[in-house]
């Protein structure tokens, strides 16, 4: 995954939900609205290429990776406070916070960063297959999983050591992926395979490959370990996955543009951001039961806002995205590109949110 504007206005359309009535959030009836509204604008500046957003909620910081940059920013004063640079191509961003380590996928370098996360100072580079893109930390074997987006593989390697374990073939174009430790699995979305890669994170075997019909295209992943239940953002629609069976258990319809998801185990809310030329939109879905899903906000962001992540300790979430250029010409009728060093990051809350633990 990695996007620039002129990639993002290949996106085109869009579907239109009404957001339901607006009450308190806590523990709120699946008919009720979380009421998500923008919190904040922070401006980055600088290029016009993005990708993966993660949260650190103990150190206060979010990483976002930016061009040839991860930016670093303190989510208590929402500032800019540093940044991890040589990253070329960079993608995906996972933390060790046990380990004080930061890991950072760069597409074009082939290579992972992996770096101190007090310092934000690069200790060494590990190799990967082709263009690595999504990035996850596995802490029960200590590890780290780079997915190789035209590798079609995954490259495993020990995350205090930098020495590699594993490359497991993936026979498919992988994206975003999620662990659940307690059972020892990984799951992988294969693009181009309509389907779910499944890995045993103590053999490193690929164990299964699940079609997720009706399901198209997935990109976005986010995982409810408590119900084993996976969300999948694809073409269309946010689809509910049963990671005990395999099967899709439900969906619910999304707009064009779907990029990643989230799900809060707190407030029990799933979300696909879905960014297009002209209008960003932010599906937020509530796992009314393992087996049901209900709409219940459409939240209106920005266009080409298609990168999130949550904190699940603030219930904030955090979208990337550029300010189009009003004094230029439109290429296509209702788009306009990037202005000049308008790279921002929105941050979004909700009304009463439930109270940190």
């Amino acid at each position: 995954m990695k996007y620039s504007w002129t990639s993002l206005l290949l996106s085109s359309g869009l579907a239109t939900l009404a957001i339901v009535p607006t009450v308190n959030a806590a523990d709120a009836p699946a008919t009720a609205s979380p009421n998500y509204h923008l919190l904040k604008e922070i401006t980055v500046g600088g290029g016009t290429s993005w990708d993966y957003l993660s949260v650190d909620s103990d150190a206060h910081r979010l990483y976002v990776s930016h061009g040839t940059e991860v930016v670093v920013i303190d989510t208590a004063k929402d500032a800019v406070v540093g940044n991890i640079s040589d990253t070329p191509g960079v993608h995906g961003i996972a933390i060790a916070p046990k380990l004080n380590r930061v890991f950072v996928s760069n597409g074009r370098g082939n290579n992972v960063s992996v770096v101190d996360a007090a310092s934000l100072k690069t200790l060494q580079k590990v190799d990967t297959g082709t263009n690595p893109d999504a990035i996850l930390y596995e802490p029960t074997q200590n590890e780290v999983y780079a997915f190789n987006g035209r590798g079609n593989s995954a490259t495993v390697f020990a995350a205090d050591t930098g020495n590699l374990v594993a490359t497991i073939p993936l026979n498919g174009k992988p994206e975003f992926a999620q662990t659940d430790s307690g059972i020892g699995k990984i799951f992988d979305n294969l693009e181009d395979k309509n389907a779910v890669a499944v890995i045993d994170a103590k053999t490193h075997a690929l164990t299964a490959t699940w079609p997720i019909a009706p399901g198209e295209g997935a990109s976005g992943m986010a995982i409810d370990t408590a119900n084993k239940r996976l969300f999948l953002g694809c073409t269309k629609i946010m689809a509910m996955l049963d990671y005990t069976s395999g099967k899709i258990i439900t969906s619910v319809p999304i707009p064009d543009g779907v990029d990643a998801c989230s799900y809060d185990p707190v407030t029990k809310l799933a979300f696909s951001s879905c960014g297009a030329p002209t209008t960003g939109t932010v599906i937020i879905a509530h796992e009314d039961s393992p087996d049901k899903l209900s709409i219940v906000q459409t939240l209106t962001t920005m266009q080409r806002a298609k990168t999130m992540t949550i904190d699940p300790a603030t219930h904030k979430i955090y979208l990337g995205t550029v300010k189009p250029d009003t004094k230029a010409a439109a290429p296509a009728p209702g788009t306009r590109g990037p202005a000049s060093g308008t790279f921002t990051i929105l941050v979004y809350g909700m009304d009463n949110p439930p109270a940190a633990k």
